[in-house]
C-alpha cells in the first residue's frame, strides 16, 4: 500500500485542517488534502477525485457531520470517514459509528488520528479486494449460468467426406425441430430437408466452405411452424488440408428475430403515420385551391348561364370535383379515416373507381370490371370500401411485374342476403402457408422496403367491421383471387340518386364576418356571400378578426371561420369572441377531408363544419341554417 494518502477534510476551518494534514505527515504519510465545508463542496471534490479517507469535524456550524457521512457513503460506502471532535459524549459517539463512521478521535489526542486512518486504508483496500473477488465469483457463476443455459442449443458435428452424414447432434435438437438425434444420423440429408426451401442450398455451401461461420437460416419444426436458427460453426481440415468436417451450435433466435421484425414493423407503422399527416396537409392545401377554382367557376357559370363558353365553366367545374376526389384518395393511401357509414351501390363505388386503379396498375395491366345489374345496396363507410378495392388491387399489381390482366367483378348472392366482390389477377399466386398468414398484420413476402404488410391486413379489419367476411383463393403460378361478401342492405342506395342543388338561400343584409388566412379562398367567400344578398366583413386572421370585433357598433350576425390558422386557431378565436358576443352562429370551414375536427381541434357542438371545396350553395344553405330560429 502506498503511503501517499488523498484526504478529504470536511471543516469549516482552514486551519484546523492544515493541522490534520501535518499531524499525518509527522506520522511519515504524504498527504494531499482537500478541504470542503458544504454539500455542494463535497459532491465537487468526490466527483474530481475519490479520497483515500474522509476526516470530518463533528461540530460545524452549518454543515452537519451526519450529512458529510451519509453523502460519502451514498458515493462509495468503502471510503473510511473518521469524526474529529472537540468532545462528544458516548452515545452521540456511538451513534455515529452506526451509522457508517470508522473512529472518532478527540482534537487534543490527534497523535491517534494517524495510527487510525493508517488502519483504516488497509482494512478499506481489505473490503475492496474482498468485493472484487465477490465480483469475480459472481462472473464466475454467471458463465457457468451462460454455459449452462447454452446446453440448450443444439451441438452438432457434420461429416463432409468420405460419406457425408450427421456424426453428433445433442438432444435440443429434438425441441426446435421435433426431430430425434437418431433420426438424422439415420437420413444423413434430413438437416436440409428441415431447413426451409429458400435454405437448403445456403446452408450445404456454407458447410461446405473453408470458412462457414455465421449464418441465420429458417428450420421447420415438425409439428408446425418456423424457427429461426443463428449457426456459429468452424470448418475441420483433415490432413490434406480440405475440408472434412463442420461442427459448432446451432442456436433458436425465433425471439430476438421475432422482435426485430416487430421493432421494424412499428417504424415502419410510424413512418406511415408521418405520411398519413403529411397527406392531410396536401390533401388541406389542394382543397384550399380547388375551392377558389370551383367558387369561381360557379360564379361564372351563373353569369353566362346562356353564353357559349359556359360548356367550358362548367367543365372546370368537374375537374375541381375531380380534384377534390383526389385528394380523397390520397388520404385513403395513407390512412383509415373515420367510419362515415352510408348506403352505396358497390358497382357504383366500383365504376367510380376504375379510372384511379387504371392509373395505379400501368399501362402493362389489363383492367376489366364485369358488373352484375342491379345489386342489393350495402352500408359502408365508402372511403373504406375503396380502401379495400385499393389495397386488393395494389397487391395484385405486385404479383404481375411483367404485366397481366385484373378484373373486379360483382354479383348477389340473394338467398344469403349477401353482396359479392371479387378481384382476380394473372400473377404468381399464392403458397398455402402464404394464405395461412395473408391477413397477419405485418405480413409481407415483398422485398425489405417494398411492402407494409399492412394492405390485406387492413382490408379484413374494415370488411369484418362492415359484417362481412373476406378470403383468398390462390395457387402458385394461376392467380389469385380475393373474395369479398359484405351483407346486403334493406335500404334504399343514396348513391344513384341525382344530384339536385338546393335553391340558394338569398341574404337579406346580415352581416356576415369571414375569417380565412387563405386570400383567395376568403375573397371567393365574401364574393358569394356578398352576391348573395350578405353584408360581408373579412379578416385574415384571428387577431384580426378580435381587433375587428371590438368596435361596439360592428354588429356581426354570423362568423364564418377557417379551423387552422397560424397564430391562433379558429376555435380559440370562436370561444374568444363568444366572451363579448355570447350565441355568435358559427360556421367552420376546413380542407381537411379526415374527420370532424381537423387538426385535432374540438368544435364547439353548435358550430357546423364545411369541407373544402364546397358548391357556392352548399356554403349559402349553410349560413342559411345558421340563421335560422
Amino acid at each position: 500500500m502506498s503511503d501517499f494518502v488523498h484526504v478529504l477534510v470536511v471543516d469549516d476551518n482552514d486551519d484546523d485542517a492544515i493541522l490534520i494534514a501535518r499531524q499525518l505527515t509527522r506520522a511519515g504519510l504524504r498527504v494531499d488534502h482537500v478541504r470542503a465545508d458544504t454539500a455542494a463542496g463535497v459532491a465537487a471534490a468526490l466527483d474530481k477525485r475519490l479520497p483515500d479517507v474522509v476526516i470530518c469535524d463533528y461540530n460545524m456550524p452549518v454543515f452537519r457531520a451526519e450529512e458529510a457521512l451519509e453523502q460519502v457513503r451514498a458515493y462509495d460506502a468503502d471510503v473510511p470517514v473518521l469524526l474529529v471532535s472537540g468532545q462528544v459524549g458516548e452515545e452521540t459517539a456511538a451513534a455515529m459509528m452506526r451509522a457508517g463512521a470508522r473512529d472518532f478521535v478527540l482534537k487534543d489526542r490527534l497523535t491517534r488520528l494517524a495510527p487510525a486512518v493508517q488502519r483504516e486504508l488497509h482494512e478499506a483496500a481489505e473490503r475492496r479486494q474482498r468485493r472484487r473477488a465477490e465480483a469475480a465469483l459472481l462472473a464466475s457463476e454467471e458463465r457457468f449460468r451462460l454455459l449452462a443455459e447454452h446446453a440448450r442449443d443444439i451441438i452438432f458435428r457434420y461429416r463432409l467426406r468420405p460419406t457425408a452424414g450427421m456424426e453428433y447432434l445433442s438432444p435440443a435438437v429434438e425441441e426446435i425441430t421435433g426431430y430425434r438425434p437418431d433420426q438424422f444420423y439415420a437420413e444423413p440429408d434430413l438437416i436440409f430437408r428441415v431447413a426451409e426451401d429458400d435454405d437448403r442450398e445456403v446452408l450445404d455451401r456454407c458447410w461446405r466452405s473453408s470458412d462457414p461461420g455465421t449464418l441465420t437460416v429458417r428450420f421447420r419444426r415438425r409439428g408446425g411452424g418456423t424457427a429461426w436458427i443463428e449457426q456459429r460453426a468452424s470448418a475441420i481440415t483433415g490432413l490434406d488440408g480440405g475440408t472434412v468436417a463442420v461442427e459448432g451450435i446451432l442456436r433458436d433466435v425465433s425471439e430476438r428475430v421475432q422482435a426485430e421484425q416487430l421493432e421494424q414493423r412499428l417504424r415502419q407503422s410510424e413512418r406511415l403515420d408521418s405520411l398519413g399527416q403529411l397527406a392531410g396537409g396536401i390533401a388541406h392545401d389542394f382543397n384550399n385551391i380547388l375551392a377558389v377554382i370551383s367558387g369561381y367557376a360557379e360564379l361564372l357559370s351563373a353569369e353566362l348561364e346562356d353564353h357559349s363558353c359556359r360548356p367550358d365553366v362548367q367543365a372546370i367545374e368537374q375537374a375541381a370535383a375531380r380534384g377534390s376526389g383526389l385528394t380523397r384518395q390520397l388520404l385513403i393511401f395513407s390512412r383509415l379515416e373515420p367510419s362515415r357509414p352510408e348506403t352505396l351501390d358497390l358497382n357504383v363505388v366500383a365504376a367510380d373507381m376504375q379510372r384511379l386503379l387504371g392509373r395505379t396498375l400501368g399501362e402493362d395491366i389489363e383492367l376489366s370490371t364485369v358488373l352484375t345489374p342491379h345489386l342489393p345496396p350495402i352500408t359502408m363507410d365508402r372511403s373504406k370500401l375503396e380502401q379495400v378495392l385499393m389495397n386488393a388491387v395494389m397487391n395484385a399489381r405486385a404479383a404481375m411485374p411483367s404485366g397481366g390482366r385484373l378484373t373486379i367483378a360483382t354479383a348477389a348472392d340473394l338467398a344469403a342476403d349477401f353482396v359479392h366482390l371479387t378481384i382476380t389477377d394473372t400473377g404468381c399466386g399464392m403458397p398455402p402457408e402464404v394464405i395461412k398468414r395473408a391477413f397477419e398484420p405485418f405480413f409481407t413476402t415483398k422485398g425489405r422496403g417494398k411492402g407494409t404488410g399492412l394492405g390485406l391486413a387492413t382490408a379484413y379489419g374494415v370488411v369484418t367491421d362492415a359484417g362481412g367476411t373476406i378470403a383468398l383463393e390462390s395457387q402458385l403460378g394461376q392467380g389469385t383471387t380475393v373474395l369479398v361478401r359484405l351483407p346486403a342492405s334493406h335500404e334504399a342506395s343514396s348513391a344513384p340518386a341525382p344530384a339536385v342543388r338546393p335553391a340558394s338561400a338569398a341574404g337579406t343584409g346580415q352581416c356576415i364576418l369571414v375569417v380565412e388566412d387563405e386570400d383567395g379562398v376568403r375573397d371567393i367567400v365574401c364574393r358569394i356571400l356578398s352576391k348573395a344578398g350578405y353584408e360581408v366583413r373579412a379578416a385574415g386572421d384571428p387577431h384580426s378578426a378580435l381587433k375587428l370585433c371590438l368596435d361596439p357598433d360592428l354588429h356581426v350576425d354570423a362568423l364564418v371561420s377557417d379551423v387552422i390558422m397560424p397564430g391562433m386557431s379558429g376555435t380559440q378565436m370562436v370561444a374568444e369572441l363568444r366572451r363579448g358576443r355570447p350565441g355568435l352562429p358559427v360556421l367552420f370551414m376546413s380542407g381537411y377531408t379526415s374527420g370532424p375536427a381537423p387538426g385535432g381541434q374540438e368544435l364547439p357542438p353548435d358550430a357546423p363544419l364545411l369541407h373544402k371545396p364546397f358548391q357556392n350553395d352548399q356554403l349559402l344553405q349553410a349560413i342559411h341554417q345558421l340563421l335560422t330560429p
